[in-house]
């Protein structure tokens, strides 16, 4: 598990706690993230995620839910409606690219949903990948180009295309050959 993966995991177990108890204040639950994680870069990181999702928390809902077709928000289960929130955070508002928020998010909902929870996310995830973010498509190699064919004589070529310069010196020695 990564450093940032802990706090992805205190980020979501916090974001299950305030969905099922909307009442639960934000010292209560900066006070248990720092409980948890004691690196205080590890900290700051799980406290991002939470603020960041509750700050966008109506916009990420309404994205998810358009991509959820026939799921609304309520019908999810808590595991992965947050998994989900954290992974729509992460992709739409911070740099961080898409295949590490969806593997991230693959595994907390490996971890912590239920035995379909890891499909849904990733289905849901991969849907909520921004164009630009998308890495173009394998195409096939353009074949080489090819030089012009060369023309095999000065009058082949069109008339304006000869220029003096173009054409072959006089040599004296003509007559030897």
């Amino acid at each position: 598990m990564s450093r940032r993966s802990k706090s992805r995991e205190v980020a979501l177990q916090m974001l299950y706690q305030q969905d099922l108890n909307p009442d639960m204040d934000y010292h209560t639950v900066r006070d248990l993230i720092r409980a948890q994680l004691h690196d205080e870069e590890l900290y700051e990181f799980a406290w991002f995620l939470f603020v960041g999702v509750m700050e966008h928390r109506t916009e990420i809902d309404a994205r998810i839910e358009a991509i959820a077709q026939n799921w609304s928000l309520k019908r999810m289960a808590p595991t992965d409606r947050n998994v989900l929130r954290i992974g729509a955070f992460e992709m739409l508002h911070m740099r961080t690219p898409a295949r590490v928020v969806i593997d991230e998010a693959l595994e907390l909902a490996k971890r912590f949903g239920s035995a379909q929870s890891s499909q849904f996310v990733n289905g849901i995830l991969d849907r909520l990948i921004p164009d630009k973010a998308r890495l173009p498509a394998e195409s096939p190699p353009l074949p080489a180009a090819e030089p012009p064919p060369t023309p095999a004589s000065p009058s082949e070529l069109p008339p304006d295309a000869i220029r003096e310069s173009d054409s072959a010196p006089e040599d004296e020695d003509d007559d030897d050959l």
